[in-house]
């Protein structure tokens, strides 16, 4: 009987001061099976980029690449941070310089042609003669990559039609997947697959479970952990498979070719993000529990910038005050690190009345989310442009709206109303009035930042 593993990372979410101890760990490991002479791949599933991170914004992700390039990954494919955080252009050159092979199967041009940057399926035959067949899949945010773009298949149509393809040609199938448990357990049930490198959802799965015959895999987020898959054969047929994962500990050792790499990056952000985008003739403040200058400010122009007569975020998108004088670009990522789009959305009064009210909760001021594409350390209050909402606190019964009105009129619950929002506000549960509304505009690839930046750069010019 013969074993070959597979090492996996996933979700690092460029917590790059991680990667270069990752990249320790897998070239040992690498090294210990080829002295022993075993077989082992290495697999990144995605979200390994995140514009959180200075390096990846003032490199548009290609630091990233270069990281990659520096460690034993040989096959990957992409999260939705890289799918639509960066332009299409970004995207497509994104991967230029890679030396691992990006496997993408449900992602298209508009004119129904595949990227030149990723291969559907990959075969990759063993020593022994087994061959395994990749395919990568991510997820498929509809209104995102259009608008972008792209077109984006559904992953279980494009893995309904391209699988009796590629087990035609392999002996073994492993699907690399940016789609998260629950659908990873979808395709189990219902699809002839052997293991599922997972992803996207975080789940951290020691040791990896077994559905309906199909290895389930995912190392949870950040970086600490990397996944080992056995996979062990008998005259060629799988007989076993084993996930589990190996905690990366923040006193690991570094690679020392990855760490020379995120050092000179370090250095070359710096310089990127000193750029002068703009400058502000005072000092605007923050805060979290009331409306402020900055908030307000922003909120503003984000009404203008999408053209609507009104406008709602929360202040929490806001990490930090904005001192008086100039502001570069990297002061600017520090304040609004977030991957958020501007978006319209068309709500009734009675959503927005609602959504106003959920926003004053005590839960949601105070919330410390974690995704849709959150950054910050709590939601903060909510800020409004173009309509006057009334509030009351006390330390006893806090927030009480007293009333929402736009040019002094009360807004009207059968009316509908045009309202700019961060793209965060339409998604899941968090505002449930918001995500309902059937008519959505989202505004791509610029995120919050960008319409901050074009406010500043607006009003310099003016002057």
């Amino acid at each position: 009987m013969e074993t070959i593993y597979l090492y996996h990372t996933n979700d690092l979410h460029s917590h790059l001061s991680q990667w270069p101890k990752i990249v320790h760990y897998l070239e040992h490991q690498k090294q210990y099976h080829s002295s022993n002479r075993e077989q082992a791949l290495f697999f990144d599933l995605g979200d390994h980029a995140d514009r959180v991170h200075p390096v990846t914004e003032a490199t548009s992700g290609r630091g990233n690449v270069e990281l990659l390039n520096d460690s034993p990954i040989q096959y990957a494919t992409i999260g939705n941070n890289e799918g639509i955080t960066f332009s299409k252009e970004g995207l497509d050159r994104l991967y230029q310089q890679a030396k691992f092979k990006v496997i993408l199967s449900n992602l298209y041009d508009q004119d129904g042609k595949r990227p030149s940057w990723a291969e559907p399926t990959q075969v990759h035959t063993l020593n022994n003669g087994v061959r395994l067949g990749f395919i990568g899949l991510t997820a498929a945010f509809y209104p995102f990559y259009e608008k972008l773009g792209w077109s984006i298949e559904h992953p279980l149509a494009n893995l309904e039609r391209e699988l009796p393809k590629l087990q035609k040609q392999a002996d073994t199938i492993i699907v690399l997947s940016h789609l998260g448990f629950f659908m990873d357990e979808q395709i189990a049930e219902d699809f002839d697959v052997d293991v599922i490198l997972g992803a996207h959802t975080h789940h951290r799965l020691d040791p990896a479970p077994t559905m309906n015959g199909t290895l389930i895999t995912q190392t949870g987020k950040l970086g600490t952990d990397v996944g080992k898959v056995e996979l062990s054969f008998s005259n060629k047929q799988l007989v076993r498979t084993s996930g589990s994962l190996i905690p990366i500990t923040a006193t690991a050792a570094d690679s020392h070719k990855a760490l020379q790499t995120y050092t000179r990056l370090q250095a070359e952000t710096l310089e990127i993000l000193a750029e002068e985008i703009g400058t502000s003739d005072e000092r605007l403040e923050i805060s979290w529990t009331h409306p402020s200058a900055f908030s307000s400010f922003v909120v503003e122009h984000l009404r203008e910038w999408c053209g609507v007569d009104m406008a709602m975020m929360h202040s929490g998108l806001l990490l930090a005050s904005l001192r008086e004088g100039s502001m570069t670009r990297r002061d600017l990522h520090h304040i609004c690190p977030h991957p958020i789009n501007p978006a319209v959305v068309t709500l009734s009064g009675q959503q927005l009345i609602e959504a106003v009210h959920r926003s004053f909760t005590e839960r949601m001021v105070h919330l410390p989310l974690k995704g849709y594409g959150f950054r910050g350390i709590q939601l903060g209050v909510m800020v409004f442009a173009g309509m006057e909402v009334g509030y009351e606190f006390d330390d006893v019964n806090g927030y009480n709206v007293t009333h929402i009105t736009k040019q002094g009129e009360r807004i009207v619950p059968e009316l509908e109303y045009n309202v700019a929002v961060p793209d965060m506000l339409t998604f899941g549960t968090l505002y449930p009035e918001v995500a309902a509304s059937t008519n959505k505009q989202y505004f791509m690839p610029e995120l919050l930042r960008d319409v901050i930046a074009w406010a500043f750069t607006s009003k310099t010019n003016e002057q």
